[in-house]
């Protein structure tokens, strides 16, 4: 062997040798069901899957909720949204802004504008939003409705939002949480996990369900239940009539879906004054609080972030409209509990939705 390739001989050996003992320095895999529960959004999540143990997966939903935050708060000051709405010139969107601007805009069409994120002046006046309270009557409803409209609004194609009065605002409360889950189950996914349960707040996006977990505490969240078979999951829905201990009002299974729900039940405001209650499902269209015969609505998709708006549109929308969209929507299954006009407790349910309840013992 001449010197030239005796070099290059133990230039090999020595390579060999640092690749044998960075592998042998490699963290065994160890892949196994993980749980993450906290609080994010102004509500509780939960997240189950089967995946690597070695991950920092905490840091991973850490940063999806981050950008979120950044993107769409209202309660940020720095973030896109809140800098958009104090009219801050050449504020450019961001990627996901922009995904719930042009699906906020999908449904806005598709409900005849009951779904409608303009609507942050409303939702700050009525006072469930971070702006000012006001007293409100028909005159001053009907001054801020100037203000309400998605046909005022255009994201043109520099990413840089036009308004057409600069007082209009956006509150994406509606969507965003949805919008949150779906990128919680894209961020698992891009990490090789598989089998997966996301739930923000009662709201929910199921995989196929490739292992069998152990059951989860029913006291750490709000609707998840994870015993039942056929790759499927088992997924909870409250009744709205329930007082004190919730109780659930159907049971379904879902894979591959996503199941978002709304209603008045919880979410309400009470005048220390009058006592009045006012409900936090706002009729753009109105500008009052929508307190109507329905008392709840769950919607199944493909993506959180389109069940979540459909729900809260389904609150605002007249029940027969609302019926004639779910049966026409071939993307949509729905179910509505509303009071008839007896006053008796009443269910609506499509036959795609139907078909997931799971059959009462």
């Amino acid at each position: 062997m001449d010197l030239l390739n005796l070099r290059n001989a133990k230039k090999l050996s020595l390579l060999l040798l640092v690749f044998v003992g960075l592998y042998g320095c490699l963290p065994e895999k160890k892949t196994g069901e993980i749980r993450i529960q906290g609080q994010e959004l102004g509500t509780s999540y939960s997240i189950i899957f089967f995946g690597d143990e070695a991950v920092d997966w905490e840091s991973k939903v850490d940063s999806v909720f981050l950008v979120i935050n950044q993107s769409m708060s209202t309660y940020q000051e720095g973030s896109i949204i809140s800098r958009i709405n104090r009219g801050e010139r050449n504020v450019r969107v961001d990627g996901q802004f922009k995904e719930v601007f042009f699906l906020s805009q999908e449904v806005y069409e598709r409900t005849d504008g009951y779904f409608d994120p303009t609507v942050g002046l409303l939702v700050d006046a009525w006072g469930f939003g971070p702006g000012e309270q006001q007293e409100l009557d028909s005159v001053k409803v009907d001054s801020l409705l100037q203000f309400v409209g998605w046909d005022k609004v255009t994201l043109k194609s520099d990413r840089m939002v036009e308004k057409e009065k600069p007082e209009i605002r956006f509150d994406f409360n509606a969507i965003a949480k949805g919008y949150a889950i779906d990128r919680l189950g894209l961020m698992l996914q891009t990490n090789g996990v598989e089998s997966y349960l996301v739930e923000v707040g009662g709201e929910v996006l199921a995989s196929e369900r490739k292992w069998a977990p152990q059951e989860l505490d029913p006291e750490s969240t709000d609707s998840l239940a994870l015993d039942s078979p056929e790759l499927r999951w088992k997924v909870g829905i409250d009744d709205p009539q329930s007082t004190g201990a919730r109780q659930l009002k159907k049971i379904i299974y879902i894979k591959e879906q996503a199941l978002a729900s709304s209603g008045n039940y919880r979410k309400f405001r009470v005048d220390e004054e009058t006592g009045k209650r006012y409900v936090h499902t706002i009729n753009p269209l109105t500008g009052f609080t929508e307190n109507g015969s329905v008392l709840a609505t769950s919607v199944l998709a493909s993506s959180c972030a389109k069940a979540d708006a459909f729900a809260t549109a389904f609150m605002a929308m007249p029940l027969e409209k609302s019926k004639a969209l779910l049966v026409e929507s071939n993307d949509l299954e729905g179910y509505i509990i509303y009071l008839d006009e007896a006053g008796e407790v009443t269910e609506f349910m499509t036959p795609g939705f139907a078909s997931a309840v799971l059959p009462r013992e």
